[in-house]
């Protein structure tokens, strides 16, 4: 069983995921920031967050660990049945980068890695949270949204700072949550992911609504502050960092 998110209640249907078309690789590196500006601008056009049911089957987490002004990039996809949050399989890849450090433009340093990882999955995740923000971003494209416009995937990001915006802190409880505010738009939400700890950030990204992200990060939670997805892609990220793990798609 799935769960279909919609914009006010939760059912259940059978689904299998949708196949992606690849995209060529990329790279970001002979751009300069006035470039970079532009591209964002030329994305956020693309960026549809219109509520809609959503129909998972897998979800998927990623991450991507470097040192602040190193080159290498660690970079990782965990892909979960849903709603069970069961690994299925990952996806690893080490690439550099030669990008300048920006804060407002790492996904110019991230993505196209995660691009290279995504593209080892031979059936993607229905959705596809990311460590980071979607467009709760100063121009609207943080990394998930920026991913997904270019590839296609459904994506949200799940942060654990937040990039821009005010909110109201939410309630102590679990699953207290606040909008996230910039010049007047709603932009994400503050989200208690566990009781008495800092939220988390919540926003989508490309292919699904404020409401949608947030109705799937609460079936995410699991008891620790970062949710399921995104925690387990960061201790793959890791593993594979220490070289415990090989670069590469696998099953579990």
């Amino acid at each position: 069983m799935v769960s279909l998110i919609t914009n006010d209640q939760t059912h259940f249907i059978l689904r299998q995921p949708r196949q992606h078309i690849a995209i060529m690789s990329f790279n970001y590196e002979n751009i300069s920031i006035p470039e970079a500006t532009r591209i964002q601008n030329e994305l956020r056009a693309k960026v549809d967050i219109t509520e809609r049911a959503l129909n998972i089957a897998t979800i998927g987490g990623a991450d991507i660990s470097l040192n602040l002004y190193s080159t290498t990039i660690y970079a990782g996809i965990i892909l979960l049945s849903f709603p069970q949050l069961m690994p299925v399989a990952y996806s690893l890849v080490k690439a550099e980068t030669h990008f300048p450090y920006v804060p407002g433009f790492l996904a110019f340093r991230e993505v196209p890695a995660l691009v290279k990882v995504w593209e080892q999955i031979p059936v993607k995740p229905c959705v596809l949270v990311v460590d980071g923000h979607g467009i709760a971003h100063p121009r609207r494209m943080g990394i998930a949204a920026h991913f997904g416009t270019l590839t296609g995937q459904v994506s949200m990001g799940c942060a654990k700072n937040i990039l821009c915006g005010k909110f109201e802190e939410p309630g102590i409880q679990l699953d207290s949550h606040s909008p996230i505010i910039d010049k007047q738009e709603q932009i994400g939400y503050a989200y208690r992911s566990k009781t008495k700890t800092a939220p988390v950030y919540v926003s989508p990204g490309h292919l699904m609504g404020m409401n949608n992200s947030l109705q799937v990060i609460r079936q995410c939670v699991g008891k620790y502050r970062i949710p399921e997805p995104t925690r387990l892609a960061h201790e793959l990220v890791n593993r594979f960092r220490k070289g415990e793990l090989q670069e590469g798609y696998s099953i579990f």
